[in-house]
């Protein structure tokens, strides 16, 4: 009898993880050590601690689909369409103007912040921050630099790669060239480092750096239309590596003829000479 109380009480701490209750039954059964109902206790704290953990894990799925459904309310605000003339029969929801839109889109994502803990709330602070650049723009760029020494990465990235974008736009250029830089040091599958690079390279044209851009944009380019699959076949350029080619064509068109041609697409012809397929 003990040994298959000490089986059960196993199979608990596998099954539930629920340390003090274990500890709990514990004792009982060593108070009740050679008594019959020994066991009944050990199955009825089994039952009672597994109805438990039941309630709290389809509260909590309640709790996610709750957090999911008001988060995607919110950004259905925020992408909603701007027009002074709601179109009609649309069910949709349209603002005369940016700011209205991004004023209801922060109050939608202040209640998701306000009512669900993680992951929702930091990202509702992230989308908080951005509509903040259209309504209180001081106040959204400071928090968004807060946001970029958050301890979630995502969000982190996310956040220093909009602040920069939003530096770039306000004129700081060496500012966001300097966030840019960051990125690609960390290079995030959400901001990669190639990503970052050719928007460091878009500051550094602004600011007269055209032969730094110009290196940045060509290997970027340069190494999407060489790169090699496992069988040692040629890739497809990425879309990243056409952004690049299509930056580098606009800024330094000698350069660009340099590019070594793409490869050509799988059962077509090979593009022109020297640049490749048309860009954009």
């Amino acid at each position: 009898m003990a040994g298959y109380r000490k089986k059960r009480e196993r199979e608990l701490k596998s099954q539930i993880g629920h340390v003090e209750t274990v500890k709990k039954i514990e004792a009982v059964g060593k108070k009740l050590e050679g008594k019959g109902r020994t066991i009944l206790i050990v199955l009825i704290a089994v039952a009672v601690v597994a109805a438990g953990a039941l309630f709290l894990f389809r509260r909590s799925a309640r709790k996610a689909d709750e957090a999911r459904a008001a988060m995607g309310a919110a950004l259905k605000i925020q992408d909603a369409k701007v027009s002074a003339t709601p179109e009609p029969g649309s069910t949709d929801p349209t603002y005369p103007t940016e700011k209205e839109r991004a004023e209801k889109a922060i109050v939608a994502f202040q209640d998701v912040a306000n009512r669900f803990g993680e992951p929702y709330h930091t990202n509702a602070l992230y989308f908080i921050a951005v509509n903040r650049l259209v309504t209180e723009r001081p106040k959204g760029l400071s928090e968004l630099d807060g946001l970029t020494k958050n301890g979630d990465v995502s969000i982190a990235t996310l956040a220093k790669y909009a602040l920069a974008q939003a530096k770039e736009a306000d004129g700081d250029l060496a500012g966001a060239g300097a966030l840019y830089a960051d990125l690609v040091k960390v290079n995030n599958p959400l901001v990669s480092a190639d990503t970052a690079n050719i928007a460091l390279a878009n500051v550094l044209n602004k600011q007269g750096k055209k032969q730094e851009a110009s290196d940045i944009l060509f290997k970027i380019a340069s190494d999407g239309r060489v790169a090699k699959d496992a069988e040692g076949l040629p890739k497809q350029p990425t879309g990243t590596s056409r952004a690049a080619a299509d930056k580098l064509q606009k800024i330094d068109p000698d350069r660009y003829a340099q590019l070594p041609p793409e490869p050509p697409p799988p059962g077509g012809p090979m593009g022109g000479p020297g640049g490749g397929l048309p860009i954009g």
